[in-house]
């Protein structure tokens, strides 16, 4: 199959950990023998102007307009993003991607996905039109953030029900696009695997002695971007709440609420057992998951959390509050919470670090979410998609 996808959420030399897990989905397709195409239109910024664009958006005038990763040829072409205007800047990314993919010298894909929800199902039209097939694919915020938007709720919705079909990655995200743009004949899931051989369990002492983390007290660990959705704050408080006195907590993540935890984190007395380590490599978050005595997971919007997955898979305590699919994931009442309060959540958080559930058992838990399951899924329904 020649695969068309648009998104607005992948990885580039300024953002290598961005839309790492895409990445991984298409990279497995294309391991298969399918070509793959990725459109990812970025806001237009010439090279001079970087130095006067601040630190938020510097780094677009330096992404590359064309790469070639892992085999998938990924064009960036460029448009023109007005700050406070959300729809128009929606369409103009469309129209953008769709000329990529479908423009002058480009082969016309049997099938479009249109990966992270918006704004690229605004670009759904335009396939159709075309007579290319197109599938939106959830990922989580995507839909049920924007859903939200009075201004977008209902261009997300058309573009929807305009589509062929829906996947998502979770059953909770895929029941929320069909309210919003109606049933389709294609509406699959198709979740991320999890590389259990990586991401296993091992030594804690060892993975602790190799980021600089020794000590015998638990290890509490956040894993995340520090935004509002994530709720890094409650995490925090449940934290101070519960925690023993020798126990430590660790946020992995950037995000603009930094300083407002590490401001918390002083007024509650444990800031001196709380660390912000910013944004760390994929391939160190196995260690920390070894190192962990639990991850904690306190947002009260998600898709299906990755993080989950991965700690599971290591072997891992996991304590989340209820919030989209991360129920699919965690089933066991010690470490799933209903409320969403300090006092709850500490509670809960002392007693999973009194008494944790076994290696076995949490790894068990995951085990059939391999990458192999992930990709025969999306295989499958991208070929119903594309027909004969």
């Amino acid at each position: 199959m020649r695969i068309g996808v648009l998104t607005s959420l992948y990885p580039c030399p300024e953002r290598p950990f961005e839309g790492i897990f895409a990445e991984r989905k298409w990279r497995g397709l294309r391991a298969r023998g399918h070509q793959v195409t990725l459109a990812h239109p970025v806001p237009w910024g010439p090279r001079w102007l970087a130095p006067l664009l601040g630190d938020g958006r510097a780094y677009l005038a330096r992404i590359p307009r064309t790469e070639d990763r892992g085999g998938i040829e990924v064009r960036r072409p460029r448009f023109v993003h007005l700050p406070g205007r959300a729809a128009g800047n929606a369409a103009r990314f469309a129209a953008t991607g769709a000329r990529a993919l479908m423009g002058a010298g480009a082969d016309a894909p049997d099938v479009v996905v249109c990966d992270y929800a918006w704004p690229a199902a605004a670009a759904v039209g335009a396939f159709r039109r075309a007579g290319i097939p197109v599938l939106v694919n959830g990922r989580g915020s995507d839909v049920l953030q924007v859903r939200d938007v009075p201004g977008l709720a209902g261009a997300l919705a058309a573009g929807l029900a305009e589509a062929n079909g829906y996947t998502a990655v979770s059953q909770d995200l895929l029941d929320a696009m069909v309210e919003l743009g109606g049933p389709k004949s294609i509406q699959a899931l198709t979740p991320n695997g999890v590389d259990a051989a990586h991401f296993s369990p091992g030594s804690r002492a060892a993975a602790r002695e190799r980021l600089q983390q020794e000590g015998q007290g638990s290890l509490v660990l956040c894993v995340g971007h520090l935004i509002e959705r994530k709720d890094p704050l409650l995490a925090l408080r449940a934290f101070a709440a519960g925690a023993p006195e020798t126990a430590r907590l660790v946020f992995v993540g950037r995000g603009p609420l930094a300083e407002a935890v590490g401001g918390a984190a002083r007024e509650l007395g444990v800031g001196e057992r709380v660390s912000l380590l910013g944004e760390r490599p994929p391939e160190e978050l196995v260690d920390w998951y070894r190192a962990a005595s639990t991850l904690l997971l306190t947002s009260h919007r998600e898709g299906r959390p990755n993080v989950v997955l991965e700690a599971l898979s290591a072997g891992c305590p996991v304590l989340a509050t209820r919030a989209g699919g991360t129920g699919e994931l965690v089933s066991d009442p010690r470490m799933l919470s209903e409320e969403r309060t300090p006092e709850v959540l500490g509670g809960m958080l002392a007693a999973l670090l009194a008494s944790p559930p076994g290696v076995e058992e949490l790894r068990q838990s995951v085990r059939h979410l391999t990458w192999d399951a992930s990709l025969d899924a999306l295989e499958g329904v991208l070929g119903d998609a594309a027909g004969p």
